[in-house]
């Protein structure tokens, strides 16, 4: 997921850390401060081309996903 993030966002992304976390089963996604997922709330995990529209709404609302822009839910 973080080399699918890296090169979908080249210019908008300088790196991807993993950091564990103390809490079992804690899965969240932040950008700088801002978080844009967590596994608890949403109750699971998400598809790629889910955590890149999260990440591309916030770092470049602008950017197409091409095939990714698809509604996953409705």
């Amino acid at each position: 997921m973080a080399q699918e993030l890296l090169t979908t966002f080249t210019d908008e992304l300088g790196g991807v850390m993993l950091k564990p976390s103390e809490v079992s089963g804690r899965y969240t996604i932040c950008i700088g401060e801002q978080k844009v997922f967590d596994r608890k709330e949403a109750g699971g995990f998400l598809e790629i081309k889910e955590v890149k529209q999260l990440v591309r709404d916030v770092v470049a609302p602008g950017k197409s996903l091409g095939h990714a822009d698809r509604k996953v839910h409705d």
